[in-house]
């Protein structure tokens, strides 16, 4: 019998395996171990709590808090009661929470403890639908909070206490459930206007877990380290459902920070990440000799490890290349938020590199005449929440117009470009994919990120992050100190050593694509400066627009 839904998924699954680990969390500095059954079980006390809060079929409730296993029983509880949940990003503002939870409509939200309480506090006053709050940790509510307050423990707790009624409530909304029923509303990351709310469904969610499932080859006693924002589309697809579907442990780290050593102390044999992890690995061990090199990272992953993938942003090919010839099979894929998000995705017995894979099942893509990369199937969004005009732009005779530019090979093996609003043309009418150049200079082990520029412009410029290490040992030699200055590394042997690695990287492109100009950054992109969005991709329009001035000065 075919699961109809994500209720249905996470129930069987848990029937299915019972006391096997479904979940492993680290706690008081050891990891604890959560079977499918409590897990359930957890889900459904949590489920019944939210109903003797009021929450009803369609409502929406949100859901700001850092990874965490309560995070993933508290979406199962919110679809338990046929309601959706808005996740949003733990970094937010306050005012960015007011926009999302407002937008939303959301009648209720979760959060992890006092700092993200606080976040909504500040703009309670402009609330008006929101009704109540649980938090996963005790919190202390400032005078006069008109919300209805509970602590995690205490909203199951008053589910437990609720009994068979609650029971068949939660049985009865699960079985009015339809696979077209909206599962979540995830926000985009805007810079320079409001956020869109993604519409997916359980369908989207449910078909798009099933379709990457398929192809990728996991088995019973795989584990998966997880450590991508669960606010975000790709963990919660590929990390969450998936796992689910394929009825894998979960084992989540406590951080970024920590992700070294959790992969230590898991050992897990999948790991899914964004190319800028794989990117600071391969940073650090660049400078080894070959053989050591190799050795040393297949060390940092571990025995157990079958397969890393990579998805959110831009692989470079260097890194891609490297990885496979030290015998990590690292495996990128491609898709958005508005497709839930796999589009295509390269496999262990099916892979280029240098490519994001073949489009799973039942999942069409084609190129349109200006190079954009269109898709459709069941994993296209519903829409943009009580945005009629943006979700006509985005999906035009079925096929969801992606925004990216591409090609499909003879094979069928998909190649990402650039962004289409990304690209720029010169004053020479000369026509640029900033993505391509972007990854041809961090194949130099001097750079660490680049952002290039140009629009309009007679030549192009970029600004460079280096390896402060490896141009810091560069400084010594050459005996030329480190001098900086407003947010910039502004010895002039320095700028002129980096514009001789950039001048030898570009030689591969025409003339009129080539790095003519640089500035070096004393600092990498900054997540808390709004640089990077949750799964640490480049905001180059706001990276840009922050360093205008300095860049525009190169052109006078």
């Amino acid at each position: 019998m075919s699961d109809r839904h994500l209720c249905d998924l996470h129930r069987r699954t848990a029937e299915r395996l019972g006391q096997r680990i479904a979940l492993r969390h680290k706690r008081d500095g050891l990891f604890h171990d959560l079977s499918w059954t409590d897990y359930r079980r957890q889900a459904d006390a949590a489920a019944a709590g939210l109903l003797s809060l009021g929450v009803q079929p369609g409502d929406r409730v949100a859901i700001l808090s850092e990874n965490r296993f309560e995070w993933l029983i508290a979406d199962h509880a919110i679809l338990s009661c046929g309601a959706a949940d808005v996740p949003l990003h733990a970094p937010l503002a306050a005012a960015q929470v007011e926009y999302q939870v407002g937008h939303s409509e959301s009648r209720g939200i979760v959060v992890s403890g006092q700092c993200q309480a606080d976040k909504v506090f500040a703009v309670l006053a402009s609330l008006p639908a929101l009704e109540f709050l649980v938090s996963f940790e005790p919190i202390a509510a400032p005078a006069g909070c008109c919300l209805k307050m509970l602590t995690w423990e205490s909203l199951k707790h008053h589910g437990w206490q609720a009994g068979d009624m609650a029971r068949q409530e939660i049985a009865r909304r699960e079985s009015a459930l339809t696979c077209s029923d909206l599962a979540t509303i995830i926000y985009t990351s805007g810079t320079t206007e409001n956020p869109k709310g993604v519409m997916l469904s359980h369908d989207n969610l449910l078909t798009n877990a099933a379709g990457t499932g398929k192809i990728s080859f996991m088995e019973p006693d795989d584990v998966l380290l997880s450590w991508l924002p669960y606010s975000h589309i790709y963990a919660r697809t590929v990390d969450h459902y998936l796992t689910t579907w394929a009825g894998l442990t979960l084992a989540l780290a406590e951080s970024i920070e920590t992700l070294i050593v959790n992969l230590a102390e898991v050992q897990p044999t999948w790991l899914t990440a964004v190319p800028r992890f794989y990117e600071k690995v391969w940073t650090s061990v660049e400078g080894q000799p070959l053989a050591k090199r190799d050795e040393s990272l297949r060390k940092l992953f571990g025995p157990r490890i079958k397969q890393l993938c990579s998805g959110g942003a831009p692989l470079p090919r260097h890194v891609c290349a490297a990885f496979h010839a030290a015998g990590l099979p690292l495996l990128e894929g491609y898709g958005l938020t508005e497709s839930s998000p796999v589009i295509s995705f390269n496999n262990a017995e099916s892979f280029k590199i240098g490519s994001v894979g073949r489009t799973i099942e039942n999942v069409e893509v084609r190129i349109a005449d200006d190079g954009e990369i269109l898709t459709r199937g069941p994993h296209v969004m519903q829409g943009y929440w009580k945005n009629p005009t943006a979700t006509a732009e985005a999906i035009r005779d079925g096929w969801l117009h992606t925004g990216d530019v591409g090609k499909l090979d003879e094979e069928g093996f998909l190649s990402i470009t650039d962004r289409k609003k990304d690209l720029f043309v010169t004053s020479a009418g000369k026509n640029i994919a900033p993505s391509e150049l972007e990854r041809l200079l961090t194949s130099d082990p001097y750079i660490d990120q680049a952002v290039v520029y140009g629009d309009g412009r007679h030549f192009i410029s970029a600004l460079i992050v280096p390896n402060a290490a490896l141009l810091r040992g560069e400084a010594e030699r050459l005996g030329c100190g480190w001098i900086e200055s407003n947010g910039f590394v502004t010895t002039d042997a320095l700028i002129e050593f980096m514009q001789s690695r950039i001048d030898a990287v570009m030689e591969i492109v025409s003339q009129p694509e080539r790095v003519k100009r640089c500035l070096l950054l004393d600092k990498p992109f900054q997540l808390a400066e709004d640089e990077l969005t949750a799964t640490m991709k480049v905001r180059r329009r706001h990276i840009l627009a922050k360093h205008e001035h300095e860049l525009a000065a190169l052109y006078e």
